[in-house]
């Protein structure tokens, strides 16, 4: 098999760590069609990925995708899927707490979210995260897929639909214009009335057309990586901005490194393309760059664009008690992981007031174990390992110039700059 059909079937089956997995659906047809990036996200066993794989059923019987089974889904592979107006890439986020991270990364490429809320149960403590977290990585657009509904009551789903806008407007979506669909994905995937996906579908295409920041430099963050014996490494991620061509000189970024390599090739799913622009979900062959040298959570860009640091200020809000049911505050010292993009990092935050209350908002200095890719206007979620919850938020107000920690001692390094 050679060197090309391997770097096709990393794009195509390579997995991500974690749970979470992007599928990646383009049209077959050959007139182009803006790409929206799309996830699924809910509480566990409420029916995203059976909804995900009811979507490539119905959408395969149009000659829009190839369907995907249902224990494919669980494998993580990317097939093809569009509608008659759009294609999409869709990410189907897990709903366990333990992969709250992976989430996070899943969103933090999302231009829409699939609320999805199973009927019988409606909204729970997971539903509510999700929708804190979606939020926070810059999700503007939404969707309600109540689901179940040929298992409930009409009153039920009347209350379930209530409740879930009030939900998102409490967490700053428009939750009076949200369009909600009421359908079975299993009946759908199973055969049936299938009705709600159409329904879906037809939401999905009259949202606004996402913003793409196109004329700055490129700049991708690295979602995975899979390498291809004698070729590089492929990183695998979706451009934030700006444009890619095929042989263009690449830079990664973050972790504390600085890598420098070239665009050998680039695949969109299994067909070599010679450029992408912002929005599209690509993989990228890295000529000579070693798989081992390269982590989750690092950014490529064209020379100069991107941006690392230890050292930021910000604005933090921890959230209130009717958000997260937390009571308790922080003081200021306060250390544990933030998660930004597709990274995470253990930091410090030295806060302009000496003790945070839920609800409450202050400016503090973030101290973060190893530099990473930054730049001002970047939203960020921190949690507590603790407890395993989003517990504040926040946003990158300046960048500062990057410290050395030493042996690790985040309180140590932080002590000597002030």
């Amino acid at each position: 098999m050679s060197a090309l059909s391997g770097f096709t079937r990393a794009i195509l089956f390579n997995r991500t760590r974690g749970s979470w997995f992007a599928q990646a659906f383009y049209a077959t047809v050959a007139a182009p069609k803006i790409n929206v990036n799309v996830g699924t996200i809910g509480h566990i066993d409420h029916g995203k990925t059976t909804l995900t794989s009811a979507i490539t059923r119905v959408q395969a019987k149009k000659g829009f995708s190839k369907h995907i089974k249902f224990d494919e889904i669980d494998k993580g592979k990317r097939r093809e899927k569009a509608s008659d107006k759009r294609r999409y890439s869709h990410t189907d986020c897990p709903g366990h707490s333990d992969f709250i991270k992976n989430m996070i990364c899943g969103t933090s490429q999302m231009d829409v979210a699939v609320l999805v809320i199973a009927g019988p149960e409606g909204v729970m403590d997971q539903t509510k995260e999700h929708l804190i977290l979606a939020k926070q990585v810059g999700v503007k657009n939404m969707v309600i897929f109540i689901n179940k509904a040929d298992i409930t009551e009409e009153d039920v789903l009347d209350l379930v639909e209530i409740e879930a806008r009030e939900l998102l407007t409490l967490h700053g979506f428009n939750g009076d214009e949200t369009a909600v669909i009421r359908g079975s994905a299993l009946g759908a995937l199973e055969g049936g009335d299938a009705s709600c996906i159409d329904n879906l579908l037809n939401a999905l295409d009259n949202l606004p057309e996402p913003d793409r920041n196109e004329e700055e430099a490129f700049i991708m963050p690295i979602a995975s990586k899979t390498a291809i014996t004698g070729r590089g490494t492929v990183i695998v991620g979706t451009l934030e901005r700006g444009k890619l061509k095929k042989g263009d000189k690449v830079e990664i970024k973050g972790d504390g490194q600085s890598l420098q390599t070239t665009a050998s090739d680039i695949h969109v799913f299994g067909k070599s393309v010679k450029e992408v622009r912002a929005g599209d979900h690509c993989g990228v062959l890295c000529r000579g760059l070693k798989a081992e040298t390269v982590k989750r959570g690092m950014w490529a860009g064209h020379p100069g664009a991107v941006t690392i640091t230890n050292r930021v200020k910000v604005e933090l809000y921890l959230l209130s008690e009717a958000e997260n049911e937390r009571k308790i505050g922080i003081r200021t010292g306060f250390t544990d992981k933030m998660y930004c993009s597709t990274w995470d990092q253990v930091g410090r935050f030295d806060m302009k007031s000496e003790l945070l209350m839920p609800g409450e908002h202050t400016s503090a200095t973030v101290l973060l174990m190893k530099e990473m890719p930054l730049r001002k206007g970047m939203p960020f979620t921190l949690r507590e390992g603790s407890s395993k919850t989003t517990i504040a938020r926040g946003i990158i107000s300046d960048l500062e110039k990057g410290v050395v920690v030493e042996k690790h001692n985040l309180k140590k390094s932080a002590e000597k700059m002030n």
